[in-house]
């Protein structure tokens, strides 16, 4: 019995054993196998880099203003009588507006008038009496100061009516109106946007870091995303002081707008325009890796055969950015051939073949 026991122990471990000796010797082999193979090249798109002409600029966010805008108010109070205009007309300078009823104004001018006729009537006779030497100098005198405070009452009823008729302060485009016929007004009540939307200014702000970058008659560019909207102006105010909470430098700028399509308060990408560099190492900005280690490209390099090519991963000293390229300032030099596109799938020293005939996914930044 324990003759059977002990056989059959024996039996169970070289059982066990061989299973244990076949795993590792399977995983031996696999990993001979898989050892002995060499990864297949991944496409990737490359370029040459070449020193090119670099032109900088300031960007920056700004606001469209019209050179020429105000909020049309109301001088005196009253009920409207008429409203002389409709939304969006073009009207000119003095054009009346609008008209407040002024039945009282117009009589009290009539009376004015009247009065100072009198004056001038009294006045005339007192002349007449003291050059033939019957009046008075001092009747003369009176009647002459009657007469100014009766001009005087003229020209303040003339005021009272005149500010009964509302009349464009420039030439422009009018908004929708603000009020309506019939209605009763108060001084200050804004009836109607005017804005000269021929000429434009457009208000932006920049990192004081950039401040002697600034000129008075420096060239800049505005492009709306609405209509694509593009035009060019130039400088013509620069604030003299730097704001402490934002550190920021508020400059303004003149555009023409001769198509109406820029208007008041419009979002607009502001750049200005700086002196052209040459020499200037550039990579397209979908060829940077960025990481916690870094920011780095990956650069073609000679195999170890003929017809290989291999991958370096360098980091590099990025500077300034322009549309889709960004400076390289450490790191890379002309005749260098980076890779482009493709590097998510890349790891230094891995082999590449390179097929430019089509644009592959760019890295997504870590």
């Amino acid at each position: 019995m324990f003759k059977r026991l002990l056989i059959a122990i024996v039996l169970l471990g070289l059982i066990v054993g061989g299973i244990v000796w076949f795993k590792f010797f399977r995983d031996d082999m696999i990993a001979q196998y898989l050892g002995s193979m060499e990864p297949p090249a991944v496409p990737v798109t490359a370029q040459t880099l070449e020193p090119v002409t670099w032109e900088p600029g300031i960007d920056a966010i700004g606001t469209a203003l019209a050179t020429s805008g105000v909020d049309l108010s109301i001088a005196s109070s009253g009920t409207v009588r008429e409203i002389l205009f409709k939304a969006n007309d073009m009207v000119e300078l003095g054009q009346p507006l609008v008209q407040i009823d002024d039945d009282s104004e117009v009589a009290a001018l009539a009376a004015a008038e009247a009065g100072m006729s009198v004056a001038q009537a009294e006045t005339n006779r007192a002349r007449t009496l003291t050059d033939r030497g019957v009046g008075a100098a001092n009747t003369l005198e009176a009647a002459e100061a009657q007469l100014e405070a009766a001009r005087a009452q003229v020209a303040s009823a003339k005021t009272m009516v005149d500010n009964k008729k509302l009349t464009a302060p420039f030439a422009g485009t009018v908004g929708i109106p603000q009020i309506e016929v019939g209605q009763y007004v108060t001084p200050g009540t804004v009836f109607a946007t005017l804005q000269d939307l021929s000429h434009m200014r457009v208000d932006f702000s920049v990192p004081e870091q950039q401040i002697a970058a600034l000129t008075m008659g420096g060239t800049v560019t505005v492009t709306s995303e609405v209509g694509g909207f593009s035009a060019t102006g130039k400088i013509i105010g620069i604030e003299p002081r730097v704001d402490a909470n934002s550190r920021l430098i508020s400059v303004r700028a003149e555009v023409e707008n001769p198509s109406g399509e820029l208007f008041p308060g419009q979002f607009l990408r502001v750049r200005i325009a700086l002196p052209k560099e040459e020499g200037v190492i550039a990579v397209p900005q979908t060829a940077v890796t960025s990481s916690l280690y870094g920011d780095s490209v990956y650069v073609i390099r000679p195999g170890e055969k003929a017809d290989e090519l291999k991958v370096e991963q360098v980091f590099v000293t990025l500077g300034r950015r322009s549309g889709g390229m960004i400076e390289v300032t450490k790191g890379l030099a002309g005749g260098d051939q980076i890779v482009t596109s493709g590097q998510n799938r890349l790891a230094s020293g891995g082999k590449v073949k390179i097929d430019n005939s089509v644009a592959l996914d760019a890295p997504a930044e870590e």
